[in-house]
């Protein structure tokens, strides 16, 4: 790795969808936090009038949550936050945390991570699988719609050998 080069960990559409550039990537873990389909999506898999539901990072001592890490070059670093930043708006936050990549070859690293927390105003919180699954079925927004948005997520994380049971059983309601 470069001096100056930083990493930013993708846990939802960042893992089929980055759109941005970057000079390596490799599956990690985040520990402490669990991917939870609880933040509101006005815009993208949404509207105002009915969100759709992405994933965000909730604390859970107990928890893991495994993506991808993308390091991105020190030239690239500001033009990549600034591209983040507005995609990952309506409530997302970056915060830091250590990614252990799964390989077991190199040392963890700190990474970049855009969380949303209770105190957004399209935070929605917890709710069961079915009604997670029945809120993706009818919600669309400019990127598409919530269903493909989940069952996209899960297939990503099915191809890299990932598992991740909330989003399974979600997926599982939707594909039909």
């Amino acid at each position: 790795m470069r001096e100056g080069d930083r990493w930013i960990f993708g846990y939802g559409s960042l893992i089929w969808r980055p759109a941005f550039s970057y000079a390596e990537c490799a599956p990690g873990t985040v520990r402490g936090y669990a991917r939870r389909f609880w933040q509101g999506s006005p815009d993208h898999r949404g509207e105002p009038r009915a969100p759709g539901r992405v994933v965000t990072l909730v604390r859970d001592e107990a928890g893991h949550c495994a993506g991808v890490a993308y390091r991105v070059t020190a030239q690239q670093w500001g033009a990549v936050l600034e591209q983040l930043d507005f995609r990952e708006s309506g409530g997302f936050e970056r915060v830091e945390v250590t990614v252990r990549f799964l390989d077991g070859r190199r040392r963890p690293v700190p990474a970049l991570v855009y969380v949303a927390g209770p105190g957004n105003p399209n935070f929605l919180g917890p709710a069961t699988a079915e009604e997670i699954a029945a809120q993706a079925r009818r919600c669309r927004g400019r990127s598409g719609t919530n269903r493909e948005y989940v069952l996209r997520l899960a297939q990503a994380l099915e191809q890299l050998g990932l598992t991740d049971a909330h989003v399974a059983e979600v997926a599982g309601l939707l594909r039909d």
